[in-house]
């Protein structure tokens, strides 16, 4: 397989998710690709499996120039991909999956049962899987889940396998259980490519190793010739390129010259305690990989803590956590001393909580309902203290915030209408001016313009410097590095490392970067 100068630009934007890629895939290897979140390593898969169609260049199977129209075009080429949200019908046993679609029938008519379980449980003893065909999807493990994902596709006779990130939510045992398959798949004379942006899976199954950062090829190297470090460095940059606006200057709220450096103005945290967690432990159903793995950490009056990671690792989980939409099987959370762990999201709310979510339309918004309806969601009860609502004070209240926060648009647009930006602009606004004690921050400035996204970065240090505690959960590293006093690294659930010195800005990307993928320093 080859791809040719495969870019991808999607209607009405102008960044290149893919910027002219070529990547070469051998038979019977593993090529890793790896990549920051947003490096546009699914998207790029995403082409080879035709969900999505390029902007530009070519695809080459076995030397011939092909179009890969759909999903069905590229099973039909011998292309299959397993994604990390499995699609499978839990209602339904693993032979009913795997041969959904191509099911064998009997006259050719009935759907022939015995024939399709017996189909794949020879499937199934011949790639040494822990599953039998009768039983039901619902019943299986993550881990095993995962194994009739890819018997669907061997069914299918596919000769090229992509795993989108097969290891986020698998245990231990499951990961060296799926690695002894694919090493077996490789051996069968099967190509394979596996998304991942985990150091220690790349070095222990790949032959080789594709670096994507910014929808840019970086780098492809033989495993065995690269280090850890090396791949490391290459998926998050060198040197600080492209920091965020704002690192090199200091914020407006300081007040001070422009040449001074933020790392000149920034004011010890103080020691007054805000936000504690202790041994917080996470679990979904049916798992055992925790979401969290006994999370302890504290926030203080006063301070900016970030929360590095690459997706899967449990940001998400912690900010649905702090959020007040996931609850917590073991450990506490401690609000100034008081335990929270178990209050609804509006008592969360009445405690002190301001919350800007990474999801602004599903989490942070009602995309049907008004500008000004969504600015006054915290203050209904304020604009109604009676029988009858105030109209005129809501009004001039939403429409002060408009002009404070510079966002476009009038109360009575529907919000559905906004730009992204604006949509971020809104949410922040609501949440600084209904803020008490502390903020949680996702992914501030996902999807914004530079110079939306300083400002969003200006508002964070100026409830900062007004003594607010402050939690940065972020994926985007140099988000982290320009605003983070303190930065944990989350992996697999678990804080890898907490960082305080953030002094020599090289030396701790560099850092971060290796704990972020299950690396060592």
């Amino acid at each position: 397989m080859r791809l040719c100068n495969i870019t991808k630009v999607y209607p009405g934007t102008v960044r290149r998710v893919n910027d002219c890629i070529n990547l070469e895939l051998k038979q019977a290897e593993i090529l890793c690709l790896a990549g920051e979140n947003g490096a546009g390593k699914t998207t790029l898969m995403k082409i080879l499996c035709g969900v999505e169609q390029p902007t530009e260049g070519e695809i080459f199977i076995r030397g011939n120039r092909v179009k890969i129209v759909s999903p069905l075009a590229a099973n039909r080429l011998g292309i299959g991909m397993v994604y990390q949200h499995f699609m499978l019908f839990p209602e339904l046993t693993v032979a009913q999956n795997v041969v959904m679609g191509i099911e064998p029938r009997r006259w050719g008519i009935f759907y022939d049962h015995r024939k399709a379980l017996d189909r794949v449980n020879a499937f199934i003893d011949a790639h040494y899987f822990s599953i039998r065909g009768d039983r039901r999807v619902k019943d299986l493990t993550v881990g095993q889940k995962q194994q009739v994902e890819i018997l669907k596709l061997l069914y299918r006779d596919v000769d090229i396998l992509i795993l989108d990130e097969p290891t986020a939510v698998l245990t231990r045992q499951e990961t060296v259980s799926l690695f002894k398959a694919l090493r077996l798949l490789k051996a069968a004379g099967k190509s394979i490519i596996l998304i991942t942006h985990k150091l220690p899976e790349i070095g222990e199954l790949s032959d080789r190793v594709a670096v994507m950062r910014r929808g840019v090829l970086a780098g492809l190297w033989e495993t065995a010739g690269i280090d850890e470090k090396t791949v490391s460095r290459m998926m998050i940059g060198e040197d600080g390129e492209n920091l965020p606006a704002g690192r090199e200057t200091a914020p407006d709220a300081v007040g001070v010259p422009s040449d001074v450096t933020v790392s000149d103005v920034i004011t010890a945290p103080g020691d007054e305690e805000v936000l504690r967690f202790d041994n917080v432990t996470v679990r979904r159903r049916g798992q055992k990989q925790l979401l969290l793995d006994r999370l302890s950490f504290t926030v203080h009056r006063g301070e900016i803590l970030g929360f590095a990671g690459v997706g899967g690792n449990g940001l998400g989980v912690l900010e649905a956590l702090l959020g007040g939409f996931l609850p917590l099987n073991s450990g506490t959370i401690c609000h100034r001393g008081r335990d929270i762990s178990r209050l609804r999201i509006r008592d969360l709310r009445r405690e002190g909580l301001a919350y800007v979510p990474a999801d602004r339309l599903r989490v942070g918004s009602a995309p049907g309902a008004t500008v000004e309806e969504n600015l006054i969601l915290n203050r209904r009860r304020e604009f109604a203290p009676r029988l009858f609502f105030d109209k005129k004070g809501a009004r001039d209240f939403a429409l002060e915030l408009i002009r404070r926060f510079n966002i476009s648009g009038d109360g009575s647009q529907v919000l559905g209408t906004l730009s992204g930006g604006n949509i971020q602009k809104l949410i922040l606004a609501r949440e600084i001016d209904q803020f008490r004690d502390y903020i949680v921050f996702s992914e501030p400035a996902w999807g914004l313009d530079i110079m939306a996204g300083a400002a969003v970065y200006r508002e964070i240090r100026k409830l900062r410097d007004a003594g607010a505690a402050v939690l940065l959960i972020s994926t985007n590293l140099e988000e982290i590095l320009s605003l983070a006093d303190r930065i944990i690294v989350l992996y697999r659930g678990s804080a890898a490392v907490e960082l305080r010195d953030t002094g020599n800005i090289p030396d701790i990307r560099e850092k971060i970067g290796a704990y972020m993928m299950g690396g060592t320093v």
